[in-house]
């Protein structure tokens, strides 16, 4: 009985397979002049040429790497930041470049950045390069982090949720059905069986109890005492007279 439960639980996960894999749902409509989904040939990718490139010399020589970029009120690239001198960060200047004076070269996948205005005496006489407002510290960088982790991480699992409802609804309901019809099944299946299980248990639980009723009680063997009988008491007076 326990495998052929088993076996209807089995198929009636199967059964509500299909309708997870297949949920009805329709696109979303993506609007028009809004999202780019392939890099055009006269288009590249700033981290691809020139964010954290090396910037070179007009000898070969690298003089620095690009940090930054400056954009302007159209959101158009002007120029760079490029850090020079230092190491590791510490003792670095930055100075600002405009985009027009670096030659950027892709040559067989190679970038390569070059800045022949860029000797050693000229970048020494540059002033470093002054920002509008200071730079963000760790700790806010960190905390801007963590904020956009956790409403993304909110807004997925919600999304997640919702869908997993929606698409688990109709399986769940014909999982509910067929749970309860297998039940049925069984418990039909079962019935006769269950039936003749109690009436032999009653009937042997009858004939054990008439046995028992029937069964004579021993009762000990009567034991008597043996008789015992007493000399005849003889008065004085009958008692012979002793002989001369």
């Amino acid at each position: 009985m326990t495998r052929g439960v088993f076996t209807l639980a089995a198929v009636a996960v199967l059964w509500a397979l299909p309708a997870l894999a297949d949920p009805a749902e329709t696109p979303a409509a993506v609007p028009a002049d809004v999202f780019l989904t392939t890099q055009g040939e006269d288009q590249y990718l700033a981290r691809d040429l020139l964010l954290f490139a090396k910037v070179q010399n007009a000898d070969g020589q690298i003089v620095g790497d690009v940090e930054d970029l400056i954009l302007n009120a159209h959101n158009q690239v002007e120029g760079v930041v490029m850090g020079t001198g230092g190491f590791a960060g510490f003792g670095e200047k930055r100075v600002g470049v405009l985009l027009s004076a670096l030659q950027i070269k892709n040559e067989d996948g190679v970038v390569t950045v070059v800045l022949p205005q860029a000797t050693k005496e000229v970048i020494d006489a540059l002033e470093p390069f002054k920002r509008t407002q200071p730079p963000k510290s760790l700790l806010d960088r960190a905390i801007e982090r963590a904020k956009e982790l956790s409403a993304k991480s909110s807004v997925t699992a919600k999304e997640a949720y919702e869908k997993a409802k929606e698409d688990a609804g109709p399986a769940l309901e014909k999982a509910k059905e067929a749970a309860k019809e297998a039940y049925e099944d069984v418990k039909e299946t079962t019935a006769p069986a269950l039936e003749k299980a109690r009436d032999a248990a009653e009937g042997a639980y009858k004939g054990a109890r008439e046995a028992l009723e029937s069964k004579p009680e021993a009762t000990a063997p009567e034991t008597t005492a043996p008789e015992t009988t007493a000399p005849e008491a003889t008065s004085p007076t009958e008692q012979p007279a002793p002989q001369p």
